[in-house]
């Protein structure tokens, strides 16, 4: 396998060129697991930093993260039954929705591609999401929470998800991501949130910071 091959298609945005080096990959018998950690996941990585070094904007993100997922779509399968056929270290869990009445889902969809590009296991509970599906989502194995609002009503109801949490006793048992146009850092830290995001590619980062310190605790 050339894994630049495929990184650089994921880099370019190029769909076609994606899935045709991860065909020619799997027809050689490279492991699935292997095309995603040294292509799929390296070149969502560089595309996150091009963002940062704002060199690349929001639209390259998106084409980027569509031919990734072009990718992932096809070893999704061949990824799951290497999981059930393994008892080791399952990538972690991360869940994300837009809050409840806020129906806007761009940048949410952003991070889940780049939270799957970065090798998470990623659950879309869309858009107009009540607190209670966050806590339904912790309860079945939910390690990373992902809150998004574009309005400053809805934003308030960030706060009202994770009061939820912490009356449903399982506030302890997940990081909450916090992130939306009208959302700051200190706006994050008023509501309990462990982390702000101000877009897809910090979410991701930030996401990767919280996981690591949940399982070093």
């Amino acid at each position: 396998m050339d894994p630049k091959k495929i990184f650089d298609a994921v880099v370019n945005g190029d769909v076609q060129e994606t899935q045709a080096g991860v065909n020619e990959a799997l027809a050689a018998n490279v492991p699935a697991e292997q095309i995603l950690n040294e292509a799929l996941i390296p070149a969502m990585t560089e595309v996150g930093c091009l963002f940062e070094a704002q060199e690349f904007y929001v639209p390259e993100m998106l084409v980027s993260a569509k031919a990734m997922q072009s990718g992932l779509n096809t070893l999704k399968p061949l990824l799951a039954s290497q999981a059930d056929l393994s008892s080791k270290k399952t990538n972690p869990k991360a869940v994300l929705g837009t809050v409840k009445g806020d129906l806007h889902d761009i940048g949410k969809d952003l991070v889940v591609m780049m939270l799957e590009g970065a090798g998470f296991q990623v659950t879309d509970l869309g858009v107009d999401v009540p607190p209670e599906k966050f806590i339904e989502a912790v309860n079945d194995g939910a390690q990373v929470i992902g809150m998004s609002a574009m309005l400053t009503t809805t934003m308030l109801n960030m706060k009202v998800t994770i009061e939820a949490l912490k009356d449903a006793g399982v506030r302890d048992k997940v990081k909450v991501i916090v992130g939306g146009a009208p959302l700051t850092q200190s706006f994050a830290d008023s509501i309990g949130a462990d982390g702000f995001a101000k877009d897809a590619s910090s979410a991701v980062r930030k996401a990767k910071e919280l996981i690591t310190t949940q399982e070093a605790t």
